[in-house]
């Protein structure tokens, strides 16, 4: 009997090999609710699916999620490592924000015009975005063509499935207002005007593996042309007309959760996004002292460059001298270019580790960019199947200063979003969901931070450099206001867009597209600024605590080596750093 106990005893998981099987279990089931974003991350497995939007495969979903949550709360932490109570905190919070934002209605606010391919769980691109997904993806054998072949057939699924829960919110009455529909019908509208043979979802049949047999191919591509004749396309045209006749018709005209009677969603959404809990009010409020404070900064740097007149006049001045534009797109996609080479060998200057992953800098496509922010970064394949890409938005150079390029690099691009991410995917010791998971109040908090160590490494020189990293900036105060007016304050449309001109240079088509933003992604805008003072607070924190033995590449290195955190688990970790280290 004793022995017989004690085998058993040798025999039973520890606390931590059971954890890690839950974790391993439900990245699988993650994975496989996420096939488009599964893809992305060079899964192959469910490359033949899309993702399921059915409203009943939600309430699926929501239900086992809530099973998941009731789970996690039974582990006791106290047997885990360290490290696995962080991911059981963090587990924890992640499935009780899924079920807390479907059991509100999130899930019915799911179309965006700017919305594109999905950087984490829980984010299903628009059908508008769909396109894009065949150029992003590596294809290297005929099974890779099948497998899209498959999705091209089946799109109409995706698209019904797409329509029911855009009329589950109709009946909710959780609706976009009509400028976001018009919005995607007119990127709809892009697409559908596109040659066949000329959009995302041929181009993979324009590239082939070089040992494929010429027969084969040619076979590939008249299937694939065959597809998107009989299939993808009128399921695209099905949506458009949707959106166009019977959603629009019961669009508000005006926009913002509040006039739908979505306060409770809306603070929600605010929790979420900036990982706090602070309230719209508070949020409106620290907005505003933003808002003062960066004007300040403006003026003094507005007479460094030498001009006379008031704030407003200076405002006029850069947004309409030419010599603060491009002449043609791709002058501007070559000055992005030669931007972003320039910064790269700074970056050792800040950063004691930096990732293997390559990044580019590309185009956004021509369809979403007349309704896209100046750029972003989409990032790369953690297969290395493919590189990080900044999109730069070449869209009208007229409207694209010069004097914004400096801190849109920055952000997006290193040290921003390319080093954050690939460096949390690049952890490989970390589990899944922790490389390649996604706060937005840390990841975009951390972009923005980025774009204020330009002065760190010698990018701001000029004054008119200088004054775009404030209009950046301002640029995220402002959506404080904006955001929390519309949504939780009555604001009009109108009045959103007077207040972001009132207060940035920001050439009007982005201030156009940055308020329909906010009102189509109710929150999320909150996340930048929120995000950027806590790593600034913190890094002021260290400061102050290690004097001369404060170093500014280890504190970079601490705040990005754990994957994305939420804000109050980012501050823990640095506090922890700062107790460790040598008192002298």
């Amino acid at each position: 009997m004793i022995a017989i106990a004690c085998v058993a005893l040798l025999a039973a998981p520890s606390a931590d090999t059971s954890f890690q099987a839950l974790m391993d279990r439900e990245w699988e089931r993650q994975l496989a609710r996420n096939p488009i974003w599964a893809s992305l991350l060079g899964e192959r497995r469910f490359a033949g699916r899309w993702d399921d939007v059915r409203p009943a495969a939600l309430a699926r979903e929501a239900a086992a999620d809530k099973r998941v949550r009731a789970e996690l709360e039974t582990i006791d932490g106290s047997t885990l490592s360290a490290e696995n109570r962080l991911n059981l905190d963090l587990l924890r919070r992640a499935y009780a924000g899924a079920v807390e934002g479907h059991d509100a209605g999130a899930h019915l606010l799911w179309m965006s015009p700017q919305q594109g391919l999905p950087e984490g769980l829980g984010q299903p691109p628009g059908v508008h975005a769909l396109a894009d997904l065949g150029p992003t993806l590596a294809f290297a054998d005929a099974s890779d063509y099948e497998a899209w072949l498959t999705r091209l057939r089946t799109l109409p699924d995706y698209v019904a499935g797409a329509t029911d829960l855009l009329q589950a919110g109709l009946r909710a009455g959780r609706l976009h207002p009509r400028v976001v529909v018009d919005r995607v019908v007119a990127v709809l509208d892009a697409q559908l005007a596109v040659d066949p043979a000329a959009d995302g979802f041929y181009e993979p049949f324009t590239r082939f593996p070089a040992g494929m047999a010429p027969a084969e191919r040619e076979r590939l591509a008249v299937a694939g042309r065959a597809a998107i004749g009989s299939s993808a396309r009128p399921a695209l045209r099905a949506f458009r007309e949707f959106l166009a006749t019977e959603y629009r018709s019961a669009a508000p005209e005006a926009g913002g959760l509040g006039r739908q009677g979505g306060d409770a969603l809306y603070r929600f959404l605010a929790r979420h996004h900036t990982t706090t809990t602070m309230t719209p009010d508070e949020i409106h409020d620290l907005g505003l002292r933003e808002v003062a404070r960066l004007r300040e900064e403006m003026e003094a740097v507005k007479t460094k460059a030498g001009f006379e007149g008031p704030l407003p006049a200076f405002f006029d001045h850069l947004r309409t001298d030419p010599r603060f534009f491009h002449r043609d797109p791709q002058a501007l996609l070559t000055a992005y270019r030669s931007l972003a080479k320039s910064v790269d060998p700074r970056l050792v200057k800040l950063f004691g580790r930096l990732p293997r992953m390559p990044y580019g800098v590309e185009p956004t496509p021509e369809a979403q960019a007349p309704h896209a922010t100046a750029g972003f970064y989409f990032p790369g394949a953690p297969d290395g199947s493919r590189p990080g890409t900044y999109l730069v938005n070449l869209y009208r150079p007229d409207m694209r200063p010069r004097w914004e390029m400096v801190p849109l690099t920055l952000h997006e691009a290193v040290p921003g979003h390319h080093l954050q991410v690939s460096l949390a995917a690049e952890r490989t010791e970390l589990p899944a969901f922790r490389r390649l998971g996604y706060f937005v109040a840390y990841g975009e908090g951390w972009g923005l931070y980025s774009e204020w160590l330009g002065h760190e490494l010698g990018l701001y020189a000029d004054p008119y450099d200088h004054f775009g990293q404030l209009t950046w900036e301002m640029w995220r105060a402002v959506r404080l206001v904006v955001d929390t007016g519309m949504h939780a304050k009555g604001w009009t449309r109108a009045l959103a867009i007077r207040y972001f001109l009132e207060n940035s240079p920001r050439p009007e088509l982005d201030v156009v597209n940055e308020v329909d933003r906010y009102l189509a992604m109710p929150g999320q805008a909150l996340a930048y600024k929120i995000g950027q003072l806590r790593i600034l607070a913190l890094r002021r924190r260290a400061e102050a605590a290690l004097g001369s033995r404060f170093q500014v590449r280890a504190f970079h290195d601490e705040v990005l080596g754990a994957g994305s955190l939420p804000l109050d688990l980012l501050e823990a970790r640095i506090d922890a750093w700062i107790a460790r280290q040598p008192s002298r």
